[in-house]
């Protein structure tokens, strides 16, 4: 299966409730007038694009239906994608790991689909090519640990794991060793996300970044947020807490095969200036894509 088609079926309850929002608007389409540029604009509301969002969309799009004097109705949704297009476009979803090594920090909440996203984003690189390792770093959870194995393990990564309880920091100091001993290109560290505690989660990762900018001062760096798609707008209060324990370079989107609100992608990226760089749609191994603003747009509308 193709990249779009893969992308159509995972996002296919994004884009009944995206469509049955939009096709509402259009199937009453008479005219491009401020009518029914207010119910375009709260139909993006309902799709989970967020206030502030749809609101710039429509203000740009006001000022194109108007500069280009357009009356059709499929010109209007060509617009639209590419109003929609162009927000995701303003940040630079590329992955930068042109050193080896290079490393991927990854962080979020548990429960978001972290462990998962890490097993996949290491069998993509290791289908690139790539030599990964995966350090354990979430020791605070047994079962995090024993997923992320199976997770590696089905990816073809080495993981360097520690007892239940260990110091993450020194888990990810022992993963940067290892790495170089095994010439490896590219390491991933998972990390705890109990985001109830935030004094005690920024100090975990400042340790954590610590020991990488010592150990691995000119290695290319991502840190990656893991969002789960199906909370909607709540995703964007998570963005917002971890961006202030960590650098945060680009989002990973999961479970968005699961929902209604994939809509929520366009708002946050506009309102972070974050770029989505992978985005999960479905349970294989395979189901992780880098991120084409082309295919989403194309995808939901």
């Amino acid at each position: 299966m193709g990249f779009f088609d893969k992308l159509k079926r995972g996002l296919s309850k994004t884009k009944d409730s995206f469509d049955g929002q939009i096709n509402r608007v259009f199937s009453s389409f008479k005219k491009v007038d401020e009518e029914f540029l207010e119910e375009l604009e709260e139909a993006l509301i309902m799709s989970d694009i967020g206030m502030n969002t749809s609101l710039k969309i429509i203000d740009n799009l006001r000022k194109q239906l108007k500069k280009q004097n357009v009356k059709d109705e499929e010109e209007v949704k060509n617009l639209l994608r590419e109003e929609m297009k162009q927000i995701l476009d303003e940040v630079d979803n590329s992955l930068h790991l042109q050193t080896k090594p290079s490393v991927i920090l990854v962080v979020g909440v548990n429960g978001v689909g972290k462990t998962t996203s890490i097993g996949k984003i290491a069998n993509r690189l290791a289908k690139d090519g790539k030599k990964v390792v995966v350090a354990a770093a979430d020791t605070f959870r047994a079962a995090a640990v024993e997923q992320l194995e199976i997770w590696a393990k089905r990816a073809g990564a080495d993981i360097v794991k520690r007892d239940e309880g260990s110091d993450p920091a020194s888990v990810v100091y022992d993963a940067i060793k290892i790495t170089k001993e095994n010439d490896a290109d590219v390491l991933i560290v998972d990390t705890a996300g109990r985001l109830h505690n935030k004094k005690y989660l920024m100090d975990e990762l400042n340790k954590i970044q610590k020991v990488i900018n010592k150990e691995m001062p000119d290695a290319s760096k991502e840190v990656l947020l893991v969002i789960d798609g199906t909370t909607g707008q709540n995703a964007i209060s998570q963005v917002n807490a971890f961006k202030q324990e960590a650098d945060i370079t680009g989002l990973v989107l999961t479970k968005l095969d699961g929902t209604a609100k994939g809509g929520v992608v366009i708002g946050i990226v506009e309102e972070n200036k974050l770029p989505v760089k992978f985005i999960g749609i479905g349970e294989q191994i395979d189901d992780m894509e880098v991120f084409n603003s082309d295919e989403f747009v194309k995808a939901i509308i």
